[in-house]
C-alpha cells in the first residue's frame, strides 16, 4: 500500500532491533534511575549509554530533512519515510532521545538550520546534532492566551549594541534539563507595527545570562516529565548582544510558523506508536485474564473496544502519512489544511484509544506499572501544545469554507 524508501525500510528494521535489544529491556531500569536520582532533571546513566550505542548504530538524527541534508549523515529523510519511524520511537515515550529526534530539540534543531547565521549553527547547531547539550523553546506565557502568539509581551528592547528581555514565559519544554544550554526566545520588539505579525523577533539566550532565571517546575497532569520538565521562567533585563537574533528583527511569527508545523506532525506521529503498543498491551491482558466464567476477549464489549481502538488508530496513520506526503509535496505552508487537520484529530483520538486500554487493565492501568498512564498525559497535552485544538479548527474551517464556498 505504501513505498517506504530502501532507506526508511532498512532504518525501520534496524530501529525495531534496536528497541527489542536495547530499549525495551531498559524501561524499568530507566524509571529506577529517575526514581533514586538525586535531581531528577539530571542525564541519567542509561541515557548516556544507549545514545552512545544508537550513535554507533547510525540511528542518529533521523528527523532530519533531504533539504537539510549536509548536516544529517545520512543524506536526509521526508517527512512520510521519518513516520513510521517516529512511530517505533513512540512506544517507548523517553526513546526519542536516545536517537536524537526528541522535541524540543528537533524543532529548535531545524530552526538553526533554516535560520541561524553560520556563527550561531557553530556554536549551537553543531552540538545539539551532536547531542552534546540540549535547547529549549521560550514562547507560552502565564499571563496572556498564548493561543494568539500576537498576544506575547516578552520586551525585547535594543539598547546600545545589545537586547534587553523582561518578562515572563511558562510550560517551557526541556528547560529543566540540566544538559539545556540555549533558548530561543520569542518576544514583543515592535508593539507598535501596525502588522502585529511584525512585532515579533526572537533570540539567542545562553543558559546562565544574568537575570535568568527558573522560578519553578511545572506538572502536566500531577506528571513533572523529568528528566526534561517543563518549567516557569523569569527574565528581568536580561542582555544578549544584538547578533544573537534569529533572522532579523520583526520576523519572529515567521520563525514560529516554520518550526511549528512539522513539529505538530512528529508528536502525532509518536503517539501513533504509543496507541499501537496500547493496543498490543490490552490484547495480551484481555487473552490472560478471565470474569464471570470467561476470558475477558470473549467479553462483546471488550471486543468492540480493541475493534473501534484498531480501527482508530489505522485511521490516524493514514490521516498522517497523507498530511507528511503533501508536505513533502508542496511544503508545510502549503500543507497547513492537513497539518491542522492532524494535530487536531490524532492526539484526541490517541488519548480516548489508551483511555480504553487503560480500562481493561483495572486499577493498574493507572499506575506507572504500565507505560499508558504517561502516555495518555502526553496525549493530552499535545491538544494544547504547539497552539490548542480551538484555534487550529479555527483556522481549517476558515480555510474549508473559503475552498467551497463558491459553487461551481
Amino acid at each position: 500500500m505504501f513505498n517506504f524508501s530502501k532507506q526508511s525500510i532498512a532504518f525501520q528494521s534496524s530501529l525495531e532491533s534496536f528497541m527489542d535489544e536495547y530499549v525495551y529491556p531498559n524501561e524499568d531500569l530507566y524509571a529506577k534511575q529517575l526514581g533514586s536520582a538525586g535531581n531528577r532533571f539530571d542525564v541519567l546513566p542509561i541515557m548516556s549509554e544507549l545514545k552512545g550505542k544508537a550513535h554507533e548504530a547510525g540511528l542518529w538524527n533521523l528527523f532530519i530533512s533531504p533539504e537539510q541534508a549536509e548536516f544529517s549523515g545520512h543524506g536526509g529523510l521526508s517527512n512520510f519515510d521519518y513516520a513510521p519511524l517516529a512511530e517505533i520511537m513512540g512506544r517507548v515515550l523517553w526513546s526519542p532521545e536516545v536517537f536524537n529526534c526528541n522535541a524540543p530539540d528537533t524543532g529548535n534543531m531545524e530552526v538553526f538550520m533554516k535560520y541561524g547565521t553560520k556563527a550561531q549553527q557553530r556554536e549551537w547547531l553543531t552540538p545539539l546534532l551532536k547531542g552534546e547539550i540540549r535547547s529549549a523553546y521560550a514562547m507560552t506565557e502565564p499571563q496572556v492566551a498564548s493561543s494568539d502568539a500576537t498576544n506575547i509581551e516578552l520586551s525585547i528592547v535594543q539598547e546600545g549594541e545589545e537586547w534587553v528581555l523582561n518578562g515572563r514565559k511558562w510550560f517551557i519544554t526541556g528547560a529543566m534539563y540540566e544538559p539545556c544550554k540555549i533558548f530561543i526566545v520569542m518576544g514583543k520588539s515592535a508593539p507598535a507595527d501596525p502588522n502585529r505579525h511584525k512585532q515579533q523577533t526572537q533570540v539567542l539566550v545562553p543558559k546562565g545570562t544574568p537575570g535568568l532565571s527558573i522560578t519553578r517546575p511545572l506538572t502536566t497532569l500531577g506528571y513533572d516529565d523529568a528528566p526534561m520538565g517543563h518549567a516557569e521562567m523569569v527574565f528581568d533585563d536580561v542582555r544578549v548582544p544584538l547578533e544573537n537574533v534569529l533572522l532579523g528583527e520583526g520576523r519572529g511569527f515567521e520563525i514560529a510558523q516554520g518550526r511549528l508545523g512539522p513539529g505538530r506532525v512528529h508528536h502525532c506521529m509518536r503517539l501513533i506508536g504509543a496507541a499501537q503498543r496500547s493496543l498490543e498491551l490490552a490484547c495480551q491482558r484481555v487473552s490472560s485474564r478471565s470474569t464471570f466464567g470467561r476470558k475477558l476477549s470473549e467479553h462483546q464489549s471488550v471486543r468492540e473496544g480493541i475493534a473501534k481502538s484498531f480501527s482508530e488508530i489505522e485511521m490516524a496513520r493514514l490521516l498522517v502519512l497523507k498530511t507528511c506526503k503533501k508536505m513533502d509535496d508542496v511544503g508545510p505552508k502549503d500543507a497547513m489544511d492537513l497539518i491542522a487537520a492532524s494535530k487536531t484529530s490524532v492526539p484526541l483520538m490517541i488519548q480516548k484509544i489508551i483511555d480504553r486500554c487503560m480500562q481493561v487493565h483495572g486499577a493498574g492501568g493507572l499506575t506507572g506499572d504500565y507505560f499508558m498512564a504517561e502516555a495518555f498525559n502526553y496525549a493530552r497535552w499535545c491538544r494544547q501544545a504547539d497552539g490548542p485544538d480551538e484555534v487550529h479548527q479555527m483556522a481549517l474551517g476558515k480555510q474549508i469554507v473559503a475552498r467551497y464556498s463558491e459553487a461551481p
